[in-house]
């Protein structure tokens, strides 16, 4: 543990982008923590940098999978510094992918009472919102991030409003919301895979075919993906294509929610 310290002691902490990558099953990785230096002898400057390091630490620990050590260097650096908001954020995301989501809510309204505006935590609890039903919610923090001129990376709250929109079915909102994610990452396959969405929404299977094409193409499709392949190859009447994307979806992702969906053939 003390080596990875060290090793990532200089990585700079960057967005989670939630609505771009899937976290699976907790890791059942122990970890040591280690010694932390008594409070009482931290300067503010001090207890900030500490804070800092454990959740960047804790980024790099969620992104790769590992939620347990995670959410271990997140609440060290809540424990070092109780007002540095990017902890809660992070951990919020954390609480959230292990079903916490009482605990997750009340993280992440702690950051934004400690941190109102910024937009990366506006960007996070929108995301939590609309994987948590309230895709309505959502588009308030969406836009709050996307209207800061200071923010990094727009195109993630671009992405996460029309994913969003697409959910309750505002397809003309989401569709500009998805297209101006584009204008700044051209070849997102999760952007393209949402056009598609959008496209097989409306009953415009060859559009949705093609976008799903260039998602296949760019990436190695989710389960997300293929499950939709798979739809639209039903209605195109392509059963060649369709059996073959079955076989995929069984071999890549047999516990997936999709893969349970095809079991049942609920294919709408």
């Amino acid at each position: 543990m003390k080596a990875l310290h060290r090793i990532f002691a200089s990585c700079c902490f960057r967005a989670v982008a939630l609505t771009l990558v899937a976290v699976s099953s907790a890791l059942a990785q122990q970890s040591v923590a280690p010694p932390v230096e008594p409070l009482s002898s931290m300067t503010p400057k001090d207890a900030h940098t500490r804070a800092k390091l454990h959740t960047e630490l804790g980024s790099l620990y969620f992104r790769n999978g590992d939620l347990i050590v995670a959410l271990e260097e997140l609440t060290i650096a809540i424990s070092i510094d109780a007002n540095y908001a990017q902890a809660y954020s992070t951990r919020g995301l954390v609480l959230y992918q292990i079903k916490e989501f009482a605990s997750a809510e009340k993280d992440f309204q702690r950051a934004l009472d400690l941190a109102p505006k910024d937009p990366q935590i506006s960007n996070n609890y929108g995301w939590f919102l609309c994987n948590t039903g309230k895709e309505k919610e959502s588009i308030e923090y969406f836009r709050r991030a996307i209207n800061d001129p200071l923010y990094q990376t727009p195109a993630l709250a671009h992405l996460n409003a029309g994913t969003c929109y697409a959910r309750i079915n505002e397809l003309d909102l989401a569709e500009d919301y998805i297209r101006k994610t584009l204008r700044y990452m051209p070849d997102n396959p999760q952007a393209l895979l949402q056009l598609a969405n959008i496209s097989y929404k409306r009953g415009n299977y060859d559009a949705a075919k093609e976008h799903l094409k260039k998602v296949v193409r760019l990436s190695n499709p989710n389960a997300e993906a293929l499950w939709l392949f798979l739809r639209v190859e039903r209605r195109l009447g392509n059963s060649s294509d369709e059996i073959s994307l079955a076989a995929q979806l069984r071999r890549k992702y047999p516990d997936s929610p999709e893969y349970q969906e095809f079991l049942k053939g609920n294919f709408e």
